[in-house]
């Protein structure tokens, strides 16, 4: 089904660790949440690897360098390679790469793993706008990054400097909850200036063409747990995508989604990819179908009848609302269906 037109999720007779080759995994809110494994992740994650699948780990987060997660991941008891790993900061470095001759001296805002990307690329790192930089690129600089260096770039954009974004993720998941991600930070020096950079993250097309040019992956599936990156991403990219609710996206805004951030599949957590997708059945006039539950659009609300696994439920609540928003975003209330499942 074309994505734009998506009214329900798909079904899959084969395991998704079967149907695809590769997997395009997020880590934050997906395989690890402020450092600590998911639950089901690890034992998920190695269930796929045995079984031939090849794992890729795909991140906007842009302050650690691939060979440090690709630690990280292997000390959670997920065995990782750094060519495993691809980041937003490698593809922000290709984009300014393609833009300044080589050698060209860049202002950094952000952590090591983005200095490293840009070395990588046969840029200089630099840390002052009067150092005279080709360009200034921003990344997630971890919780303690000082304000000075958000004024840094500030004054190179407002002199013309070309400006560069890892990614603009308002928010990013943590340990004690939601914290400001770089879009937030972006959107300091958006403020300051009155400029927009150009943005090489999830769900832009540069994050795209870096994942596919370093796995070489035939039948990618994209696994995330945000709609405005991960799916979007995977939509802008034209591949399928599984989003597992272990991180940013309630079932409420996965109700609401409008065409472009409507995944392929839906699962609770990482355990959906070794399984079969049931199928939604129905239609808009006698209700959408999954395991022993039915959802309709009646009135203002959606309803929901049966039982059965939740996230049968929500998968039926999806194509009733997604049927009813057609091009849309769907505005039927969904609170007493989800209320009964605990959402």
């Amino acid at each position: 089904m074309n994505q734009t037109a998506r009214t329900r999720p798909d079904g899959s007779e084969q395991r998704l660790s079967d149907a695809y080759d590769t997997a395009l995994l997020d880590l934050d809110g997906v395989v690890y949440a402020g450092g600590v494994a998911i639950a089901h992740a690890v034992e998920s994650l190695g269930a796929a690897r045995e079984g031939g699948m090849h794992l890729a780990y795909v991140t906007n987060n842009a302050a650690r360098t691939p060979a440090t997660v690709a630690g990280h991941l292997t000390e959670l008891g997920i065995p990782a390679d750094p060519s495993d790993v691809i980041t937003s900061a490698q593809a922000v470095a290709r984009l300014i790469a393609d833009q300044v001759p080589a050698g060209s001296k860049v202002l950094v805002v952000g952590a090591e793993g983005l200095r490293v990307a840009l070395r990588e690329r046969g840029l200089v790192p630099v840390e002052s706008a009067d150092d005279d930089p080709a360009a200034v690129v921003q990344g997630y600089g971890g919780p303690d990054m000082p304000w000075s260096r958000l004024a840094e770039a500030s004054y190179a954009v407002a002199r013309g400097v070309p400006w560069f974004a890892s990614n603009t993720d308002l928010t990013i998941p943590s340990e004690r909850g939601i914290a400001p991600g770089n879009g937030s930070a972006v959107e300091v020096v958006r403020i300051a200036t009155g400029g927009d950079p150009q943005v090489a993250g999830k769900p832009q097309p540069p994050m795209h063409r870096e994942t596919i040019l370093r796995t070489g992956a035939e039948r990618p599936l994209v696994v995330g747990d945000r709609l405005d990156t991960d799916i979007e991403g995977a939509h802008v990219g034209g591949v399928d995508s599984l989003l597992v609710l272990t991180g940013v996206t309630t079932a409420a805004q996965l109700i609401a989604a409008r065409p472009e951030h409507r995944p392929t599949y839906v699962a609770e957590d990482l355990r959906g990819m070794l399984q079969g997708q049931p199928v939604v059945s129905g239609s808009a006039e006698e209700g959408f179908r999954c395991g022993g539950w039915t959802a309709s659009a009646d009135g203002r609300a959606l309803t929901l009848d049966g039982e059965g696994e939740r996230i049968d439920a929500l998968r039926a609540l999806c194509g009733a609302a997604w049927a009813s928003a057609g091009e849309g975003s769907c505005g039927l209330d969904a609170g007493k269906a989800l209320s009964r499942l605990g959402w």
